[in-house]
This record gives structure tokens, C-alpha cells and sequence, in this order.
């Protein structure tokens, strides 16, 4: 790839997204560093309502990203549909506008969405694309049964990853495993291929946050053994599962055991859950927090779970929330075949890998950890959080890169 000057990142979520504050924007800035003194980033990202800041508030976010050399460019989202094909008319104007505006020389796309708007805008401009994070997304969306295998939804993105695969300058994909899934799928063998783990910012998710006597004591967690969820239920992620496994929980450690949740969901969809499950509603405490206070909750638990519905797609990607609750200690419960993370918690025994969604299998887990829940194994969790899951690795990873 040419020398780099000014970028223009592509993502498709909103800039109060944990994907953009967890996953992008600490990795944007670790590409800033590598490009040459005076460039640009533009960041491109589609505001939804449910992520909005009042206008005071995007004036203090620009005016501290414009002081670290990045430009954030919003624009509002609407869900796919005529209204948001009609919409994109406008966005890739003002977006072919910018390139020639401002120099841009690459196209930095994080994920597959994202990637499908960078092909177009790299094939009508002849920008050199890179594809960031890339892993199937209309596979999945037939997996999880919100789009058919035929629809036309399907049809256009499925299309879109094969035609960007062929197309980028260099592919950085979650997982080494996506080489294999691209030739097999998209008859595509990627060039320049790297690949990256969801990694964790260590300075805020810091050990050190964990256990606050303030938070414990409020929550009603001091002496309880705790699992936290950062996450959603349905779609790609388990529902009703999650509730029977804390039943099984509950039958291990009764009153001594408590959930924490990190979710939007409403609290009569957690309660229903919660009763169809026989758990009762008040072990279950729920709250949801900026993504800068999420360490110290975080670090409230004992172990956490990542349950991601265990479809062949997962293989694929790499889940933020692993490597956020390694960093603060925590042994994890995963279902199998989740990125390299199953093989990773079963190698270096750190956690359980639930093979079955089944009763005998939540009790295995549940035996695994009344028996790891020492300062030892936390030790271990941090020992292979540090080597797994660090930023260095991604710094690393963007200097070859943009160096090359």
C-alpha cells in the first residue's frame, strides 16, 4: 500500500455505540499513530435516535476528537428500506465530496456493512480499501432467522462481502479462520491478510476497579457470588438459556448468589425471563451504564458469561465482552465454537465452554467454577488477558499495515 496520508474510517453504528467506543474509536487512534504527522481521520458513523446527544454535546465530542487529528463525520441512520436507500444517495455524494476534498488517500472499513459502503466509494474513487474486522454478516442474518436464505436483503449483502474481499487492498479479519471461510464461500482468497482478536483497553478496564466496596454495598453484592452479563438477549445472543443456567446457580450458592446485568433490555422482559426460569426477580440487579463506568460493574462479579447462540458463523468473530471480562479477572462461561475464544478459555482452563444447552451441561459449569473461583485462577485469567488480548497487538498489527 502507498504512503498514507488522509483516511476516511467507515463504520455503520452510532459514535455512543459500545462498538464504536469499545471497538473503533480506541483503535482509530491507534492508526492515528501510525499514519504521518498532519493527516487526517474522518470518521463516518450513522446516528440512531436511541444514541443521541443534544447539540452542545456533538460540539464537545468534535472539538476533543479535532485535537487528536480525527474528524467526526455523522450521519443519521434509518433502518434498510427505501427511506435509507434514498438517504444513501445523499451520503455517498457528500462522501465522494470529502475524499476529493480532503485528499483522502484510504478507505479504512470496520466490518462487513461498513466494508460494502468502502468498496463502492474505493471503486468509484480508486482509494485503496482496507477491511477491518472482517467476518460474514448475511450469513449470520439467516442463522439468527431475521432474514431468509433467498431474500433480497441477503442476496445484496452476501454479494457485497464477496465483491469487497476481491477488492481490498488488505483484509483484517477476527479470526485466521476467515482465509478458509472466504475461499469457501466466496471462491475469494484474501490478499494481504491479517488477522486480530477483539482487544481491551487496559488502562480502563483495570483490575484495580474491581470489587468497589461503594457499588458492592449498594447493590446489595458485598459477600454474594456474582455473574455479570454486559449484553442483549435474543438475535445472536441466548434468551432463555442465560435464565435457566442462573437457575442452576442458584440451586449451587441459593441466597448467596446474585446477576448483574448490564442491559437495556426492559425490566419486565428480564422478569419474565427471570420466572419462566424460576429464578426469583429480586437475585436479578439490572443496570445500564456508559461504557466508561462498565469496568467498575464489571469488575462487581465473580465470573461473567458470553452466550452467543453457538451457529457456524460465530467462528468467525471476535466478541468484545471476552476479552473486557478477562481483563478484569473474571472467569468466563462461553458456548462452544465462539471466535478463538472457546478453544482459548478451555486451553488455559479459565472458564467452561458449554458444549450442549442442556441441564447436565450448566451443572458441569457451574461445578467448574465453585472450584475457580480462587485468586489463583483470577491470576491466570489476567496472565492470558495480558498476552491475548492487548492493544500492543493491534498497534503492532496497524504499523505493519500502514508501513508497508
Amino acid at each position: 500500500m502507498t504512503q498514507s496520508n488522509n483516511l476516511l474510517v467507515i463504520t455503520y453504528w452510532s459514535f455512543g455505540d459500545a462498538l464504536i467506543q469499545a471497538y473503533t474509536l480506541p483503535y482509530v487512534k491507534l492508526i492515528k499513530r501510525q499514519i504521518p504527522s498532519g493527516s487526517r481521520i474522518h470518521l463516518f458513523t450513522l446516528e440512531q435516535r436511541k444514541h443521541a446527544f443534544s447539540q452542545d454535546k456533538i460540539r464537545e465530542i468534535k472539538g476533543h476528537l479535532r485535537e487528536e487529528g480525527i474528524v467526526w463525520k455523522p450521519y443519521s441512520y434509518s433502518p434498510f428500506g427505501i427511506k435509507m436507500m434514498l438517504k444513501w444517495g445523499y451520503i455517498l455524494i457528500s462522501l465522494l465530496t470529502l475524499i476529493y476534498m480532503k485528499k483522502i488517500s484510504t478507505i479504512h472499513a470496520w466490518c462487513t456493512p461498513a466494508g460494502a459502503i468502502g468498496y463502492i466509494l474505493s471503486k468509484l474513487t480508486r482509494r485503496s480499501l482496507v477491511l477491518d474486522s472482517f467476518e460474514p454478516h448475511a450469513e449470520p442474518m439467516v442463522e439468527a432467522r431475521q432474514w431468509k436464505p433467498n431474500s433480497l436483503a441477503f442476496k445484496i449483502l452476501f454479494n457485497l462481502e464477496k465483491k469487497q474481499a476481491q477488492h481490498a487492498s488488505v483484509v483484517i479479519g477476527c479470526v485466521d479462520k476467515m482465509q478458509e471461510y472466504s475461499e469457501r464461500k466466496y471462491g475469494v482468497k484474501l490478499k494481504n491478510f491479517y488477522s486480530k482478536p477483539a482487544c481491551v483497553n487496559f488502562s480502563l478496564f483495570d483490575v484495580k476497579k474491581a470489587k468497589n466496596e461503594e457499588l458492592l454495598e449498594e447493590l446489595g453484592l458485598k459477600d454474594k457470588t456474582v455473574c455479570v452479563y454486559a449484553g442483549k438477549f435474543g438475535g445472536s445472543y441466548l434468551k432463555q438459556e442465560i435464565f435457566d443456567f442462573f437457575k442452576v446457580c442458584l440451586d449451587q450458592w441459593e441466597n448467596n448468589f446474585r446477576v448483574l446485568l448490564l442491559s437495556a433490555h426492559s425490566r419486565d422482559e428480564v422478569e419474565d425471563w427471570a420466572q419462566k426460569a424460576r429464578v426469583p426477580t429480586n437475585i436479578v440487579i439490572q443496570r445500564f451504564v456508559p461504557h466508561d463506568e462498565v469496568p467498575e460493574y464489571v469488575g462487581l462479579g465473580d465470573f461473567a458469561i458470553v452466550p452467543f447462540v453457538p451457529v457456524p458463523s460465530k467462528r468467525y468473530g471476535s466478541p468484545i465482552k471476552t476479552g473486557e471480562y478477562m481483563a478484569m479477572g473474571l472467569p468466563i462461561v462461553i458456548t462452544k465454537d465462539i471466535s478463538d475464544d472457546s478453544d482459548l478459555i478451555e486451553r488455559y482452563k479459565v472458564g467452561f465452554v458449554l458444549r450442549e444447552l442442556i441441564l447436565s451441561d450448566y451443572q458441569r459449569a457451574v461445578n467448574f467454577l465453585s472450584n475457580n473461583l480462587s485468586a489463583t485462577v483470577k491470576n491466570r485469567v489476567l496472565e492470558v488477558a495480558a498476552r491475548e488480548k492487548s492493544f500492543d497487538k493491534v498497534a503492532l498489527l496497524y504499523r505493519n499495515v500502514y508501513s508497508s
